[in-house]
């Protein structure tokens, strides 16, 4: 119940913001008797529209359009709940482990310095000098790979490139995702009232049975180098986001410095977006397993899967990579199919 009053809060002070700007004008013109039955009725509106949504989504009209819908409804929160797992792919590796002290300050002038105020331990951030700070800045990668141990191996690259083919795959899943779950919504939008329609849309997809969404994306990881001053008065921050675009980057920038022990002749092709989108054009964006398409399925989530798996000795060549559905990528996991 909470969470419907959240939903129509939006809806009361929307109007509360207008009634508030012209009460003044109508209780001048007619009187402080006309204000208090208007906002008696103003406010009498909202909880009107409460019991009324309350009474639709649970009559047998709007449980009959639910259930009509049922099936597709949880193929998105199948999906739903795929992409949420592309995006704890990521590989955490920790920084140099420097060791653990003690520091105590008996400065009397302790509580006026803010900046201290800003330190803090954690796997992603390094408390450097102010030198360290700025040259992180200028050459980013190459300051995330010295201070935070990721060293320019074969296995490091994999790892990274394994991250962008799944975090690429999230963030165009989610928005495949969107579209199809819009499409399923506006199918039955003719039995839906206008009022729950207009302004009960976002309690309307979460009663229909879909799982929110999560378009955000807080998950890309973060390095931060941070300094801060001796004395504790200024401090200096530069955070890296391991975005698309910078793990792309990322991966072209490893590639460069590994010496490759699994291909005699050093060549390998790097598992970039460029190149998940070059597989999918050769492989006509049709699944290599059960022959679903976007042609077919216009919102469907294709994926780049290592045919003899990574783990297995096999390489990211174009022979070894195929298109995949994502259901079809999933059961197969790791296994050689």
């Amino acid at each position: 119940m909470n969470q419907n009053k959240k939903d129509n809060s939006e809806l009361i002070l929307t109007i509360l913001l207008g009634w508030l700007g012209v009460h003044k004008f109508i209780e001048k013109e007619y009187g402080i008797g006309v204000i208090y039955l208007l906002t008696f009725g103003l406010f009498g509106i909202g909880w009107i529209f409460d019991i009324y949504t309350c009474f639709y989504y649970n009559s047998e009209k709007f449980l009959e359009i639910k259930n009509s819908i049922k099936e597709n409804t949880n193929k998105c929160n199948e999906l739903n709940e795929h992409i949420e797992n592309l995006k704890n792919t990521y590989a955490d590796i920790k920084r140099i482990d420097y060791g653990t002290a003690n520091y105590i300050d008996n400065s009397s002038w302790n509580f006026k310095r803010p900046a201290f105020q800003k330190y803090q331990e954690a796997k992603n951030i390094y408390n450097c000098s102010r030198t360290v700070c700025s040259n992180a800045r200028m050459q980013p990668f190459k300051y995330i790979c010295k201070y935070f141990n990721i060293k320019p191996s074969e296995d490091n690259l994999q790892k990274f490139e394994n991250v962008l083919n799944d975090f690429s795959a999230a963030e165009q899943g989610k928005n495949l995702l969107k579209n199809e779950r819009d499409n399923i919504v506006n199918s039955i939008s003719d039995k839906v009232p206008l009022l729950i329609k207009v302004f009960n849309k976002k309690r309307l997809i979460r009663k229909l049975g879909f799982n929110d969404i999560d378009f955000s994306q807080l998950y890309f990881p973060q390095y931060i180098f941070r300094y801060i001053s001796s004395g504790g008065n200024s401090s200096m921050q530069c955070n890296i986001t391991f975005d698309i675009d910078n793990l792309n980057k990322f991966v072209i920038y490893l590639s460069e410095l590994v010496k490759f022990r699994k291909s005699a002749a050093g060549q390998r092709a790097l598992m970039t977006t460029q190149l998940r989108e070059k597989i999918k054009q050769r492989d006509h964006y049709t699944c290599c397993k059960c022959g679903n398409s976007i042609e077919k399925e216009p919102n469907l989530l294709l994926e780049i899967d290592h045919i003899i798996p990574i783990s297995k000795n096999g390489m990211t060549t174009e022979e070894n990579l195929q298109t995949l559905c994502w259901k079809c990528n999933r059961k197969k996991g790791s296994k050689i199919e």
